[in-house]
């Protein structure tokens, strides 16, 4: 089947870069020759017939903006046969002959059923702060991420000076511990307390019992928000309950971290892939996601992608560990 028109989308949670992801994919779309749709609001766009013609213009103006111009919503309808049925029809309706799908996880495996069930060609950009997609070194909008959470810690710090006060700021990733760990590095802080090694010792008591203060006046603590590590609220309690003598505060980074204008490194990982993308679709490529591993644009089925953990850097907790002293 010859794609003439190619629809783009955002889902799931928006990550600064989506709008450059979007801007990329549309102008290198129309640089060879197809026509341009975008859908707003996800999946639920999709199915609600929000479609609009894109041109060069839709997509003037946006590369520095955070968040996403063609908005992104949660989607249930999409989760059931009927709800994948009518989006297909609002497709052919409008001439969609492929579709450009921006998000995480829960993005990719919608695209992947839907690809499946009516041989549709999608090809799938990693847009999720949390770093979390096999196959890919960097998603669009962790490095921006990573940049908030440090600039928050830096003032953190600077509040930080009381004796023995221990903060724990908890930053999100979900199940993945690289902005708490990454984080963590980059902003000197003591200790990141993550998903993927918590079933392997307590970290908290591990980092007690290490002497967590040392010749500091405060310790910062970086916490994933997964229920694995129980957040910074949970840890907290349990310092206060376990070790008393400790003074503990709590911060929440929350969605801070997923907005703001994108990062240069950001940008150029968004354009890039956006422009992989088109080409991923005209070499007659479908069911992948365009990763970047070792700066280099690679492949990867959306099974791969999706199914697969990816690990976390041991040597980056040993570095942490070192530097902390």
């Amino acid at each position: 089947m010859e794609i003439k028109t190619i629809g783009i989308l955002t889902s799931g949670g928006d990550a600064p870069g989506m709008n450059a992801a979007i801007r990329s994919v549309t102008r290198s779309a129309i640089f060879s020759g197809f026509k341009v749709k975008g859908i707003y609001r996800g999946y639920r766009g999709l199915i609600d017939d929000e479609v609009a013609d894109f041109k060069t213009q839709n997509v003037s103006n946006i590369i520095q903006q955070g968040g996403t111009i063609l908005k992104t919503a949660r989607c249930k309808e999409f989760t059931t046969e009927e709800g994948r049925k009518r989006a297909f029809e609002v497709m052919r309706k409008h001439e969609i002959d492929a579709l450009v799908v921006v998000g995480g996880d829960g993005s990719l495996t919608g695209a992947r059923q839907f690809a499946s069930e009516f041989d549709v060609p999608i090809v799938g950009l990693p847009g999720t702060i949390d770093n979390d997609l096999y196959g890919t070194d960097h998603t669009i909008g962790y490095d921006t991420a990573l940049n908030t959470i440090m600039w928050c810690v830096d003032r953190i710090r600077d509040t930080a000076s009381s004796h023995e006060r221990l903060f724990f700021i908890e930053v999100m990733g979900r199940n993945a511990g690289f902005l708490a760990l990454n984080g963590a590095i980059a902003s000197g802080a003591e200790a990141a307390i993550i998903p993927e090694i918590s079933t392997e010792v307590d970290q908290l008591a591990e980092l007690i019992q290490n002497g967590f203060r040392k010749s500091k006046n405060s310790s910062i603590v970086l916490v994933a928000e997964s229920p694995v590590t129980g957040g910074a609220m949970g840890l907290a309690e349990r310092v206060r309950n376990e070790y008393p003598q400790y003074d503990t505060r709590v911060t929440i980074l929350g969605h801070l971290q997923r907005g703001g204008s994108p990062t240069a490194q950001d940008r150029i990982l968004a354009s890039r892939m956006g422009a992989a993308a088109v080409d991923a679709l005209l070499e007659g490529q479908r069911n992948i996601m365009i990763g970047d591993r070792n700066d280099e644009i690679v492949y990867v089925p959306f099974n791969k992608a999706i199914k697969n953990d990816k690990p976390i850097d041991r040597e980056l907790l040993k570095t942490l560990k070192r530097l902390s002293i």
